[in-house]
This record gives structure tokens, sequence and C-alpha cells, in this order.
């Protein structure tokens, strides 16, 4: 039997989207927006509509597995290309790169959204979001950007519980951010360089690793972050050779072990708290 505080958000989940009769969700297959379209569809059939970005910034692994839920879901779908490589900002990687990015995308959905009759734009942030570093949460309030989990009190381990209830299969999937997320604040980011990292984190997605990431550095360097659980298959001498063989193909010259292991927002331990409140104010 489902939790009843549970049952209550989802109920109200289930409320909130009545009420806004349609809605355009930008729909990355993450758990998050997941688990809101999903629910979209079951309440509003057609007058739900997912939103899928396509760019340079999101993996391809992930762009193929968004599609798959979609059509699982019955659920109506467009494909958006997003442009955001070609802002001279976001290219310039400043730590409110993901503004940008959110900005660009939300104006897609948007236009989106009127093309098609539909009223609202929601998104899959959820209470969890609020602790964290997230610049483009300025974008989401700018562009009057929907959140129903967030609204509805849905927490990840919230989330998580209810997908696995409903059957998604993707119930327990590790936390997701695009690929510029992989490169230090001020190194540029080039269509190339996301290439680089989208080919390494195949790698290591196709060879069972799930809690990880390729930090790319000066053009040169990646920088391994892996659960710790899974280090040694990582340091296994047969795979080891195999993985550096493999990256230095792809044009990397040195390829490191992060010994503190895989957390996300690694490249945010580099700003104080006063630059974070700085960069989430408006400016």
């Amino acid at each position: 039997m489902r939790d009843f505080e549970l049952q209550r958000k989802y109920d109200q989940l289930n409320a909130i989207l009545r009420d806004l009769g349609s809605v355009a969700v930008g729909f990355s297959g993450g758990i998050d927006s997941t688990l809101l379209i999903r629910a979209a569809t079951e309440i509003l059939g057609d007058n739900a509509l997912a939103v899928i970005g396509r760019s340079e910034t999101y993996p391809t692994r992930e762009f193929e597995e968004a599609i798959q839920l979609a059509q699982a879901f019955g659920s109506r779908y467009r494909v958006v290309n997003t442009e955001e490589t070609d802002d001279l900002k976001f290219r310039e990687n400043p730590p409110d790169r993901c503004y940008f990015c959110k900005t660009e995308l939300f104006t897609k959905l948007h236009s989106i959204a009127k093309e098609e009759g539909i009223r609202w734009v929601a998104d899959g942030t959820i209470l969890d979001d609020l602790g964290d570093f997230r610049p483009g949460m300025r974008a989401k309030s700018e562009q009057d950007v929907r959140s129903p989990l967030l609204e509805a009190g849905f927490t990840k381990e919230d989330v998580r519980t209810l997908a696995r209830e409903l059957g998604i299969p993707t119930w327990d999937k590790p936390s997701f951010a695009c690929l510029s997320s992989r490169f230090p604040y001020g190194q540029g980011i080039t269509k190339e360089n996301l290439m680089k990292v989208d080919a390494a984190e195949s790698f290591m997605r196709d060879n069972g690793f799930r809690f990880f990431r390729v930090r790319h550095h000066d053009d040169r360097t990646a920088r391994l972050e892996v659960g710790p659980q899974e280090f040694n298959r990582l340091l296994d001498p047969a795979f080891r050779e195999a993985l550096v063989t493999h990256f230095k193909s792809l044009g990397f010259a040195y390829v490191t072990l992060d010994l503190q292991g895989y957390r996300t927002g690694s490249m945010n331990e580099v700003l104080s708290e006063e630059e974070k409140k700085g960069y989430l104010s408006s400016k």
C-alpha cells in the first residue's frame, strides 16, 4: 500500500495538472521529468506534450532513451534543436552558464507551446533542487515556467518511490546533468569537446559503470569521477589499459582518477558561497 503522504502528493500533482489544462514539458529523460510527463499524459492525454531538446550538450544515449520513454507512455512529443553553443556567453562557460542554456530552452518551449495552443510550460524541478547551485532557476522564474512536482512538494526520494510503484523502468537512474557541466568554469566549451566527452561517457556506460562523470580539463586531461564501489573494476589491469587506449583515441593526452570519487556538481567546489549568491541573483 502506498504511503499516505506520498499518495497525498501524487493526488496534489494530479490536481495541479488538471488545473493547468494543457502543458508542454521540458523532457530530458531524467527521472523527475520522466515522472512528470508520465503523470501529465495520464491526466491530460494529448494536451500534454513532451518537448525533447537536441544539442551537443545532451548525450546521444539520453536523447534516445527520452524518445523511447515518451513512446512507451503514449505521450505526444516533439524534438527541438537548441543552439546554446551558438551563444557566446554560454561558450565562455561562466559560473551562471546554466542560465543561458535554460533561457534558450525555455524560449523554444514557449514558442512550441504557442504554436500548439498549449497554455503552460513546465519542467521537472523538485524540492531537492532548491538547495543546490542552479543559476538556471533564474531563467525559469523570468519565463513563467511551472514546476508541478515542486508545487506538490516532491523530493527525489518521493519521485523514485512513486516511479518504482508506477513501473517506470528508470526509477533508480542516477542523476544526470548536461555535458557542459563537465568543463571547469572559464574553459571555453566547443561542440568538438562536447562530442569527445559524450563518446568517453558512452564508453563508461557501455562497460557497465553507473555512477561516474568524465570531467574535461585544459583540452588534454580527462578526470574520471567514479563511485568508490566501482574503483576495483576501473583499476582492473585489462580494463584500465582498454580505457586509457580508448580515451587517448578520442584526443585525451592524460587520463586521471579523482580519488574523492563521483559526486554531482564537483565543478562548483571552486566557488565561494558569496560567489554562488551573486550568480543566483538577477543581473
